[in-house]
């Protein structure tokens, strides 16, 4: 038995208008999306299938609420939704159909079909939307009736806004179209509600989502899509009206075009993108004597000169085709005497955004005064050209005459672009090595690049480089090149009068007045220049000439000025650099390196240990009773048993070993290759030695230093950094547990033991 039901036909006189209202908006929005481009068109092609979609549905659901039952219905709202969507998609498959360029046959099939399927899956979807003790049936007939309704009347839709597009104002054909997809489309509506029939059913209904759409909701509905498509509709009339002052502005732009060209001494004239013209100025017309009434210049190849014909059509044509710009010197006919004058005609092509020829833009100027002028010069030039032919052989012989002064010219010039050849090739070492230099990051590396530069730079000169030691009191030899002999390697600071005056200190061969006391043994000639950084002296440059050059030239001089001033600054500035890269990485207080350091080299050094299939030892020191000497002798009594165990740590360990001060009062020794044997014999014999140390404060012994040690290896007792040292760890918590001043070695990394007492060290 099925549930009877009606309708009010007031509310079904409300869902009419507001279809015919959509159908108004869907021809608008039509137009609005045709006329726009790019990303215009996409937002007004989102805006309007929004709008249209919304007021597609809203007469959906009013007329969905004219039928009524004798029991409550309630909608779900995701249902409710997902069915707008279906209105919107159907409605931007309309708009995008519509604004092509051209709308052929099969392409409304399609998108009619499209469109209407989209609609009627909306009424649908909004059907199943319904929550009310029953279960729809729907008659298969009637349901693809309503189906081909709603494609029809998609069709019908499509070709009406196709045709009413480019109506930008209301007209009656647009209103006319309108009344009818508005009257078709509730037609489609109602024709689905016939399809249904509500049969009761005892099945529990699922009202989770489920919404009452009251009396007031209906007019919510109705007054927000006329709302929406009203702000789509008055949207659509302010972008007409900008689209009005566009043309306004285009024309007023037209107007001031104009009267430029007019204002203009040359002639000017435009031609549309395939060469034909389509305005000249006043100018032109007065030149030929026509008006604008009888002659609008498209004959004016007529008036070219017979034999300027020919090129001027062809240079035209080619500049049309390629895009390129035109320029060519011709002859017109002047009307008034009938006598041919010179021109320059010019043109140039404008191109819009998308580099499109929209426009050609040309001159003519006047040149006939020039030309004339130009003939007569020509004339003068051949008159001046015969006398100057009888100078050149009078000239001839003195020219021979010369020729001898001009080859020891040559011979002269040639030995000066050598001489700056070499100039420049040697500039070009003197900045590739400073180049290097400034990349290096060792004095070990700049030394190599210096000894390995100079003798390029400086062919036939040997040399060192000599700096001062940290102390500032003596000189050491730290490089040389090309077998340079000095005295000796170590040299006081006064013995080289050029870091004793700071300046340049050249002696030629044989000058023994006032020689430098390392150069004691140089025979020859030979240059000291100062090595300086931030007026600070750092040591010399030795240079011996051989081949027994008399004197050195000023090129010379401030290429070794230049050579000296880089090297000054590379190796301050590597010394910097290694010092704040000792700062990074070294305890201020004990000199040893710090827990930052530990870090960063001992996962290398495990992956090195490794895959050599090495051991390694782990040591982890803590000085006993270090509270002791700062409750009792005070925190500089601590500072300095700190300083002597730092200095105690590093002369015990190996070059390759790492000690680390790596907390208050503990240490860390990484012993590269050091099996658990080794490693326990390393810090039995730190443990002995410690006991032998002898501090001192303010005159005072501070007592006598003992220390425990934890000691771990690998990979007995672990496979990474924190294994291990929780191993040592542990360790030295038994040391420091069993009474202190002693060796403890971890258990292995299985042990229950060694996991048991690492925990309990960590708590502590």
């Amino acid at each position: 038995m099925s549930i009877p039901g009606s309708y009010d036909w007031r509310i079904v006189a409300l869902s009419v208008p507001i279809a015919i209202f959509a159908s108004y908006a869907t021809l608008d929005l039509a137009g609005r999306v045709t006329a726009t481009r790019k990303r215009s068109r996409v937002y007004w092609l989102v805006g309007g299938a929004t709008s249209m979609g919304t007021g597609i549905w809203a007469m959906h659901y009013i007329g969905m609420l004219a039928f009524s039952m004798p029991m409550k219905v309630l909608y779900d709202l995701p249902t409710v939704v997902v069915s707008l969507l279906a209105a919107i998609i159907a409605s931007a498959i309309a708009l995008f159909t519509v604004s092509r360029e051209h709308l052929k046959s099969w392409q409304t099939v399609f998108a009619s079909l499209f469109m209407g399927c989209g609609i009627a899956a909306m009424h649908y979807i909004g059907m199943a939307a319904m929550r009310l003790p029953a279960r729809a049936h729907y008659d298969p007939t009637i349901v693809g009736v309503s189906v081909a309704l709603a494609v029809g009347i998609s069709y019908v839709a499509l070709i009406l806004s196709f045709r009413v597009r480019e109506e930008m104002r209301t007209s009656w054909r647009k209103i006319f179209s309108a009344l009818v997809m508005g009257s078709a489309i509730p037609i489609m509506h109602y024709t689905g509600m016939w399809a249904v029939t509500f049969i009761p059913t005892a099945e529990v209904v699922d009202l989770s989502h489920a919404v009452n759409i009251s009396t007031l909701g209906m007019v919510a509905i109705s007054l927000s899509s006329l709302l929406v498509l009203s702000l789509a509709i008055g949207t659509s009339f302010l972008d007409l009206a900008a689209q009005r002052v566009a043309v306004d502005l285009a024309r007023q732009h037209e107007d001031d075009f104009r009267n430029l060209a007019e204002a203009i001494p040359q002639m000017v004239w435009t031609a549309r993108p395939d060469g034909k013209p389509d305005f000249f100025n006043k100018r032109w017309y007065d030149y030929f004597g026509k008006t604008h009434d009888n002659s609008e210049g498209r004959n004016w190849q007529n008036v070219l000169h017979p034999d300027d014909r020919t090129a001027t059509l062809e240079t035209w044509q080619r500049a049309v085709e390629t895009g390129g710009s035109y320029e060519i010197q011709y002859r017109f006919l002047r009307a008034s005497d009938q006598t041919y004058r010179w021109f320059l005609g010019r043109a140039h092509a404008m191109r819009d955004s998308n580099d499109k020829i929209v426009k050609w833009f040309g001159t003519c100027t006047d040149i006939d005064d020039q030309k004339r002028n130009q003939e007569s010069l020509e004339e003068q030039v051949r008159q001046r050209t015969a006398a100057l032919v009888e100078a050149n052989e009078h000239l001839t012989e003195e020219m021979r005459s010369r020729e001898g002064a001009q080859r020891e010219t040559n011979l002269q010039t040639e030995n000066l672009v050598n001489e700056l050849t070499e100039r420049s090739r040697k500039g070009a070492l003197l900045a590739k090595m400073g180049e290097l230099l400034q990349s290096g990051t060792n004095m070990a590396e700049a030394f190599s690049i210096v000894t390995g530069f100079a003798p390029k730079i400086f062919p036939g000169w040997r040399g060192a480089i000599v700096l001062l030691n940290a102390a500032r009191n003596l000189l050491e030899v730290a490089g040389s090149w090309d077998n340079c002999q000095l005295s000796s390697i170590f040299f006081e600071p006064n013995a080289c009068w050029a870091l004793r005056t700071g300046h340049r200190y050249q002696v030629e061969a044989g000058d023994r007045s006032a020689p430098c006391a390392h150069a004691a043994a140089v025979s020859g000639s030979y240059v000291c220049v100062p090595v300086l950084a931030h007026g600070e002296a750092l040591g010399i440059i030795h240079f011996q000439i051989l081949g027994g050059k008399p004197e050195v030239s000023e090129s010379e001089i401030s290429l070794v000025g230049t050579f000296a001033d880089q090297i000054g600054l590379s190796i301050a500035n590597i010394r910097l650099r290694e010092a704040l890269r000792g700062q990074s990485i070294r305890d201020p207080l004990t000199g040893l390196f710090n827990r930052r350091y530990l870090e960063e080299t001992f996962d290398r050094e495990m992956h090195r240990v490794a895959r050599a299939k090495q051991p390694l030892g782990v040591l982890i020191i803590d000085l006993d009773h270090f509270k002791t000497f700062n409750d009792k002798f005070g925190h500089d009594a601590g500072d300095i048993v700190l300083q002597e165990a730092g200095s105690f740590f590093a002369k015990k360990v190996r070059a390759e070993d790492i000690a680390c001060r790596y907390g208050g009062e503990e240490f860390v020794l990484v012993l590269p290759n050091a099996d658990l044997a080794m490693t326990q014999k390393r810090g039995e014999e730190l443990r002995v030695d410690a006991k032998k140390l002898q501090v001192i404060h303010k005159g005072k012994p501070l007592g006598p230093i003992t220390i425990s040690v934890g000691v771990a290896a690998f990979p007995s007792h672990g496979s990474n950094q924190r294994e291990l040292l929780s191993a040592a760890d542990a360790a030295l918590y038994q040391a420091k547990g069993a009474g202190r001043d002693r060796v403890v070695v971890a258990k292995g990394k299985d042990s229950e033991e060694v996991k048991a007492v690492a925990v309990g060290a960590n708590t502590n």
